[in-house]
C-alpha cells in the first residue's frame, strides 16, 4: 500500500542531471518538514548538503554498478556517537518505519529515470544504517525499486 502522497513531494534537479541522465554520478538527498508533512528530493552530481538540518534525517542515496548491474546505495545517519544508545535506538526506529516511504518519494520523484532506463526498477536496494554503536550499525537488503512503486 503506496504511503507516499504525490502532492506533497517536490523534486529539484541541480546541474549536470536532467530526468533521465546520467545514472551513475547522480545523487539524491531527502528531506523532509515536520510540521507540512512536505518531502523535498534533489537530486545532482553530489549530495545537496546545504539542504540538511542539524537533527540529521536526511536520507542520502546513490546509484553504483558491478558487474554490469545497477544497485542503489542508500545511507542513513543514526548517529555520530553524540546521541547516546537511548536516542539512537529511537532514531533507528524511526528510519526503519520510514524508509518505504522514503523510497516511495525516490522511485516517484525520480520517475522519468525508471522509465527512461527499465532495469533500475529491479535494482537491489542496499542500505547502510551508518552508527557508531554495532547494533544500530548495519547494512540491510530493502527489495527492489519495483516494491515501491506507488502506481
Amino acid at each position: 500500500m503506496a504511503r507516499l502522497n504525490p502532492d506533497k513531494i517536490f523534486v529539484e534537479y541541480r546541474q549536470k542531471v536532467t530526468s533521465t541522465e546520467p545514472i551513475l554520478g547522480r545523487y539524491y538527498t531527502l528531506t523532509h518538514s515536520d510540521e507540512t508533512g512536505e518531502l523535498f528530493l534533489t537530486i545532482g552530481e553530489r549530495y545537496a548538503y546545504d539542504k540538511i538540518n542539524p537533527t540529521r534525517d536526511e536520507v542520502l542515496g546513490h546509484w553504483v554498478k558491478y558487474d554490469n548491474k545497477y544497485y542503489f546505495y542508500v545511507y542513513l545517519y543514526i548517529d555520530g556517537g553524540e546521541f547516546g544508545e537511548v536516542k539512537s535506538a529511537i532514531r533507528d526506529k524511526i528510519f526503519r518505519k520510514e524508509l518505504p516511504l522514503a523510497l516511495e518519494a525516490i522511485r516517484y520523484g525520480d520517475r522519468e529515470l525508471f522509465n527512461v532506463h527499465l532495469k533500475l526498477k529491479i535494482a537491489p536496494i542496499i542500505v547502510f544504517f551508518n552508527s557508531y554503536i554495532p547494533k544500530y550499525n548495519k547494512v540491510n537488503m530493502w527489495g527492489i525499486f519495483k516494491e515501491y512503486d506507488i502506481g
